[in-house]
């Protein structure tokens, strides 16, 4: 049974998806090892999951549906699509992995000439078919009818034949140790394909997403090039980009 002080800390990791070791002790007026253990007694109940200095949200099973998370940290999005996409050359190759981020870069490619997209998505594919500087192609497959990705064995057979330039990529989370986190395996595996035939691979991931949770791994940062995000994250993403040689862009600068 949980204690009056554990359950009004369920409830703020509830309501901000993530809390601070010191911040809590700071605001129950109590020493940071009584939060920990409370956190703890939290974690062994599967409520929340840990990470070094707090804890967050325990993951779900499955995105929320992609008209629900278009609106999170919208201007976020758009400016980390907006600095994706001035890395991207004219006459070059590109993976777009489906998201909400990936989606704000594809709409900063409409002045792109001589650019081919492959893309696992059908909904992006239609947006990006009537710029024209761009051919986009679509791997077969089975089509998830909430978002329009394209999933199954086959889109990832088709995704290995090539070998691009670029591939960017979205996450939902970026673990504290460098693990590469999202949600769905199928979608996961398109995604691997994808940064597997790449020459370079950009991760486009706003700052909310790190530290959270989420339940299937995706990758490691060290198989990142480049993370692009906007100027508002944890103090320990700019040394852990920088131990793996991976170039840390800020999106708002």
């Amino acid at each position: 049974m949980l204690s009056q002080r554990q359950r009004k800390i369920l409830n703020l990791i509830e309501a901000q998806s993530r809390v601070r070791v010191e911040e809590l002790a700071e605001q129950f007026a109590t020493s940071p090892q009584t939060i920990r253990k409370d956190l703890q007694v939290l974690a062994e109940l599967h409520h929340v999951v840990r990470f070094h200095g707090g804890a967050t949200v325990v993951g779900g099973v499955e995105y929320t549906a992609p008209a629900e998370r278009a609106g999170d940290a919208i201007y976020a999005k758009q400016s980390i699509g907006a600095a994706v996409a001035g890395r991207i050359p004219q006459t070059c190759a590109v993976f777009l992995n489906a998201g909400t981020t990936t989606a704000q870069v594809a709409r900063m490619l409409s002045g792109h000439s001589q650019l081919r997209v492959v893309t696992d998505n059908v909904d992006l594919a239609a947006e990006m078919r009537v710029f024209p500087g761009l051919e986009v192609i679509v791997p077969g497959g089975v089509v998830r009818r909430v978002d329009g990705a394209i999933l199954g064995a086959e889109a990832v057979d088709y995704i290995r034949q090539f070998r691009v330039d670029f591939a960017v990529i979205g996450a939902a989370a970026l673990a504290e140790d460098g693990t590469l986190l999202d949600y769905d395996l199928a979608e996961v595996q398109i995604c691997r394909a994808m940064m597997a035939h790449a020459r370079h691979v950009i991760l486009a991931i706003d700052a909310g997403k790190f530290g959270r949770a989420a339940p299937v791994k995706l990758g490691h940062l060290a198989d990142v090039h480049t993370v692009v995000t906007d100027g508002v994250f944890d103090p320990w993403v700019g040394p852990l980009c920088k131990k793996h040689e991976v170039e840390l862009v800020l999106s708002d600068r």
